[in-house]
């Protein structure tokens, strides 16, 4: 990774974003600290037309979005897509050239869009409590939710239904990297009965819950959704059992894309797929740090065992590791949203009135 000092400021003002807030519920959404930086743009700008402030907001758009396609920086996005983030640019961007025909003086634009712009500092977690409040009627006393993933949109409606509803959640481990577990411990200090099952037990439990509630990356155009490698799965399963299927996400999120299939999605995790190992979990001490050590010691007789450990393919072995996949429309009943409770095909309207 290069030194800070050294690059754009965009990135540098888009990692201080990112990194803001320790806790999960606080951080920023990708799409606000996207906007957020671009703010940053204008204050710093010399421009003194609208023409250059677009071409200095363009420029940095570009180079925030090949930051989040660089391999080298996926940790500091934690899994997440690029998708959202160029849905934020678009929008501000959109806001940028319809305030300035609202307000065709310069100056009197400029400082309108810093001042509203500053807004944007609490509209993530704002979202998040609507969508809660929205969501949290759906869910039944006595029910049985399945979730897959870590998402702050969705941890936040089921930690607040929790409040007033007894009810368990069901998350899959959420391989390559472990977000269904780690989800898990959140849920389970929040007090909500909470089981992790295999990815591959998806439809094993399928048929005792009640409902599929999950986040997205992204919400394209024909109300489908881009979010973590299996909810596609997870859909199909849901439809296939007659189990709701429910999107959690911030409307900030939607996307003017319309994939029609895998193949149409944006490159994402490419750089992943010499990275995933796999494990004998069978031989798996999953607290004892143990994977990788070729033996260890029987407590009991002192003999040493052989512990597989570690799976080691052949070079001739290809390792395909997608981080996302896409869920299209027919598979989802409803979205919860900063906009209120939308069915998909609603919202390719959201997205015109976002944009027009």
């Amino acid at each position: 990774m290069s030194d800070a000092t050294s690059e754009p400021l965009i990135i540098q003002d888009l990692r201080r974003y990112l990194s803001d807030g320790s806790d999960d519920d606080k951080k920023q959404a990708l799409p606000v600290s996207a906007i957020k930086s671009l703010l940053c743009v204008i204050q710093r700008t010399e421009s003194e037309t609208m023409m250059g402030i677009q071409m200095e907001l363009k420029q940095a758009s570009e180079q925030m979005l090949t930051f989040a396609k660089d391999p080298l920086n996926s940790n500091m996005l934690e899994g997440r897509s690029h998708i959202a983030l160029a849905s934020g640019c678009e929008l501000f961007m959109k806001y940028i050239t319809r305030c300035f025909l609202e307000l065709p003086d310069f100056t009197e634009c400029i400082e309108q869009v810093i001042s509203r712009g500053q807004r944007f500092s609490n509209i993530s977690i704002a979202a998040r409590d609507r969508i809660s409040t929205v969501g949290r009627a759906f869910i039944r006393p006595g029910a049985t939710v399945l979730t897959h993933g870590w998402s702050s949109v969705v941890s936040k409606l089921l930690i607040h239904a929790a409040q007033d509803t007894h009810f368990e959640i069901i998350i899959l481990e959420g391989r390559p990297d472990a977000s269904g577990a780690k989800a898990a411990a959140i849920y389970s200090k929040a007090g909500i009965p909470t089981t992790v099952v295999l990815d591959s037990a998806m439809a094993y439990v399928m048929e005792r819950v009640d409902m599929v509630i999950v986040g997205a990356e992204g919400v394209v155009e024909n109300g489908g959704i881009i979010n973590k490698i299996g909810t596609y799965t997870m859909g199909i399963t849901a439809k296939e059992l007659g189990k709701p299927f429910y999107v959690a996400a911030e409307s900030f999120k939607f996307a003017r894309l319309y994939p029609l299939n895998q193949s149409d999605l944006p490159t994402i995790g490419e750089h992943m797929n010499e990275h995933l190992n796999f494990v004998d979990t069978a031989c798996w001490i999953a607290t004892g740090g143990a994977v990788g050590k070729n033996e260890k010691n029987d407590e009991n007789d002192g003999v040493k065992t052989k512990m597989p450990g570690l799976v080691l393919l052949p070079e001739n072995v290809n390792v395909a590791n997608p981080l996302c996949d896409y869920t299209p429309a027919q598979y989802i009943t409803l979205l919860f949203t900063d906009l209120g409770v939308l069915t998909p095909s609603a919202v390719s309207d959201e997205l015109i009135r976002l944009y027009q």
